[in-house]
C-alpha cells in the first residue's frame, strides 16, 4: 500500500532512497533516448526492471520525477563546479575556472545533460506554459555576478554592466549543451578553453 505520507529526504531509508536514485536515472537515459515526451512512466519502469507502480510509489508523477531530474542536476553542477572555482584567488582565475568546471562537467554528465536539455523546452504545465525558463538559472547567474563584482571592486575587470556579462557568460557556457547534441566529436577542451579566453578578454581592464 502506499503510505499516507510520503518520506522527506531525511526520512527515507537506505534502501528507499537507492530505488529512488534508480528511477532517476532510468528516467534519465530513458528521455536522453527518445524524448520527453515519449518517456513514459511506463517505459521508464520497464527500464529500471519495476512495475509502474513502484514508481507511483515513490513519486506522485511524471511531473514530480522530471523535477527530480532537474533538482538533481543543479545539486550535482553546483557541487562540481562551485569548489574549482572558489579555490581559484583572484575573480579573474574564478571566471576561468566556473566556466571550464562548467564545460567539463557537461562532458561528464551528458546523458543527463541531454536529458535535461529536452525538458527543458518540453516540461510544460497542463496549460501549455513551459515550466523551466531564465528564472531557474538565477542562482548561477547570480554566483557570476558576483564573481565579476568582485573583479570590478579588485581593479581586475573593466567597466561594464555585471548583469548583462553575467546572462551572456552563462548563455555561452550552455552553448555548449546544444553542439553537444548535434557532434558527437565535440572538443570540449578547446571549446572551455576558447571560451574562458573569449571572456578574459572582455572583461580584463585594459591598461
Amino acid at each position: 500500500m502506499r503510505p499516507k505520507r510520503k518520506a522527506s529526504g531525511q526520512d527515507r531509508s537506505f534502501i528507499e532512497t537507492a530505488r529512488r536514485g534508480q528511477i532517476v536515472q532510468c528516467a534519465i537515459d530513458v528521455i536522453a533516448e527518445v524524448g520527453y515526451a515519449q518517456a513514459s512512466l511506463a517505459r521508464i519502469a520497464e527500464r529500471a526492471g519495476i512495475s509502474k507502480g513502484v514508481i507511483s510509489y515513490h513519486f506522485d508523477s511524471k511531473d514530480e520525477l522530471v523535477q527530480q531530474i532537474v533538482d538533481d542536476a543543479a545539486v550535482a553542477g553546483d557541487a562540481f563546479v562551485r569548489p574549482r572555482t572558489e579555490a581559484q584567488t583572484t575573480a579573474a582565475g574564478m571566471l576561468r575556472a566556473y566556466i571550464e568546471a562548467s564545460v567539463e562537467f557537461y562532458r561528464s554528465h551528458q546523458r543527463h545533460m541531454r536529458a535535461l536539455l529536452d525538458i527543458w523546452t518540453s516540461f510544460r504545465t497542463e496549460d501549455g506554459r513551459q515550466r523551466l525558463g531564465v528564472r531557474d538559472n538565477e542562482a548561477e547567474m547570480t554566483i557570476v555576478e558576483q564573481i565579476l563584482q568582485l573583479g570590478q571592486a579588485t581593479g581586475e575587470f573593466g567597466a561594464f554592466s555585471t548583469r548583462v556579462m553575467a546572462v551572456t557568460v552563462k548563455q555561452a557556457v550552455d552553448g555548449v549543451l546544444i553542439l553537444m547534441s548535434a557532434y558527437d566529436d565535440l572538443d570540449f577542451d578547446t571549446y572551455a578553453r576558447e571560451l574562458a579566453d573569449l571572456f578574459d578578454r572582455a572583461t580584463r581592464k585594459e591598461p
